[in-house]
C-alpha cells in the first residue's frame, strides 16, 4: 500500500528525478530578488520544493549555498545528516517526523554551506516512502548545489573517519 501511495504523490505532484537522488519538484520561487552580501549573483528570497525518498533511496551528501529548512510531510521519519563544511566535526543526524518522545521533529534547519544527506527510516516494510517540503533562503540555484565528488578529498575524508556513512556518497 505505501508503495502504492509514493507512486501517487510522485504522479499527482509532477515529480521528477533530482541530481542527488529521490523525487523532487519546485512549487514556489519568490519574485523578490534579493542582493547577497558575499559575491554571489543576485537570488530569488526564497524557493520550496516537494521531496520525495522511497525505500532504499537516499538524498547523496551534498551542500547548498543557502540555509535550508526541511518539513517532513508524510510517510516515515528522515534521517538527515548533517556535518560542517570541511568535515572536521562529526556527521550527527537527526529524526524528522511527527513529534515523538526519541527526539523526532517535524522541521529541522541545514545552515549554508553544511554537508547533508538523508534516508527514510524504513520501519516495516519496503514500500515505506518520506515526502518532505525544503524551503531554501536565499533561493534555490544549482550553481548553489554540489554533490560530494566519490574521487574527492571529502568522500575520502568521511570513508576513513566514518566509513559507516560512506554509502551516502
Amino acid at each position: 500500500m505505501t508503495a502504492m501511495r509514493a507512486q501517487e504523490l510522485i504522479e499527482t505532484l509532477r515529480l521528477q528525478r533530482h541530481p542527488e537522488g529521490g523525487w523532487y519538484r519546485e512549487v514556489f520561487r519568490s519574485a523578490a530578488p534579493v542582493n547577497l552580501p558575499n559575491g554571489r549573483p543576485q537570488r530569488d528570497a526564497l524557493t520550496s520544493i516537494y521531496f520525495l525518498l522511497e525505500a532504499g533511496e537516499q538524498s547523496r551528501w551534498h551542500r547548498v549555498l543557502s540555509d535550508e529548512v526541511w518539513v517532513h510531510l508524510e510517510g516515515v521519519p528522515i534521517a538527515l545528516w548533517t556535518c560542517d563544511a570541511a568535515l572536521r566535526t562529526a556527521p550527527a543526524h537527526v529524526r524528522i517526523g511527527p513529534v515523538d518522545a526519541h527526539g523526532t521533529r517535524p522541521q529541522h534547519v541545514v545552515p549554508a554551506g553544511q554537508w547533508q544527506a538523508a534516508r527514510p527510516i524504513v520501519a516495516h516494510s519496503s514500500g515505506d516512502y518520506s515526502l518532505a517540503a525544503c524551503m531554501v533562503a536565499p533561493g534555490f540555484d544549482f550553481a548553489d548545489f554540489s554533490l560530494m565528488k566519490p574521487d574527492g578529498d571529502e568522500a575520502a575524508a568521511l570513508r576513513h573517519h566514518w566509513p559507516d556513512l560512506a554509502n551516502l556518497i
